[in-house]
């Protein structure tokens, strides 16, 4: 095991551990597009399932959106080498951009029909937590937008009820920077697929700006993401302007 996974690993579990992620007898959906993020998540629940003080069982689903070059099968063959049963749900994108004329934000109809599928499969697998690749990078820059937004002090949770669901979604990478991740994938050789078709779209969109905005800070404040995570894991209610957490029914000199 190298240096870099074995990294990756005291992360992730100490995320398991602190949010209570996996626990004995989970029957654990993890969503696998393909990319560096998500193959290590699966590398890393894979390593956990043979040493973890629970036991869990653990399946993985791709979603093939039928763009042109797109394949899963490299995804299914990296899931059957590390003994876990791989789904492959398929939709024909182009066609439906077109039904429903959305072509100039794919993205949106990609992440509903994903998101719909994902729970569907989770409920007919009787799967009860669904395990997803978002890191630490992800987490701080989902709370600038929100933050920037005006959509309140928030962020992607670790452990959280799916909506509309009886899972959880859960990120076991949540403490985990994507620059270690992207590491682990290169040396250990990870299958990973290429980019997306509608990439220039994903490049141009709101959360690949806050993105740069997240690299611009860090490079006056090195520890950003870390700072951003132990912010959000030390909340200060009596010092926010939410009314509920305030107390304001001194009078004169607070009495």
């Amino acid at each position: 095991m190298s240096n870099l996974f074995k990294k990756a690993c005291r992360l992730a579990g100490n995320a398991i551990v602190e949010y209570r992620m996996i626990e004995e007898g989970d029957r654990i959906l993890a969503g696998v597009s393909g990319g560096k993020d998500s193959m290590v998540l699966l590398r890393v629940l894979a390593y956990f399932r043979g040493v973890a003080p629970v036991r869990f069982e653990l399946e993985a689903v791709t979603f093939d959106p039928g763009f042109p070059g797109f394949s899963a099968d490299a995804t299914g063959e990296y899931c059957r080498a590390l003994s876990i049963p791989h789904h492959t749900i398929r939709f024909d994108m182009p066609a439906l951009l077109k039904e429903k004329e959305t072509e100039r934000n794919p993205c949106m109809l990609c992440s509903r029909l994903r998101r719909g599928n994902l729970y569907t499969l989770a409920k007919k697998l009787r799967c009860n937590k669904i395990a997803l690749g978002q890191h630490l990078d992800d987490i701080a820059v989902s709370f600038l937008m929100n933050l920037c937004r005006g959509a309140g002090l928030s962020t992607m949770g670790p452990n959280v009820p799916a909506e509309e669901h009886e899972a959880r979604i859960i990120r076991p990478l949540a403490f985990a920077p994507e620059s270690l991740l992207a590491g682990i994938a290169a040396e250990m050789e990870l299958p990973v697929r290429g980019e997306c078709l509608y990439k220039n779209e994903l490049e141009n969109g709101d959360r690949r700006y806050f993105k740069h905005i997240l690299d611009e800070i860090s490079e006056r404040i090195p520890d950003l993401r870390s700072n951003i995570l132990r912010s959000l894991s030390n909340v200060q209610e009596g010092f926010l302007l939410d009314r509920k957490f305030l107390d304001l029914k001194g009078g004169r000199n607070g009495k």
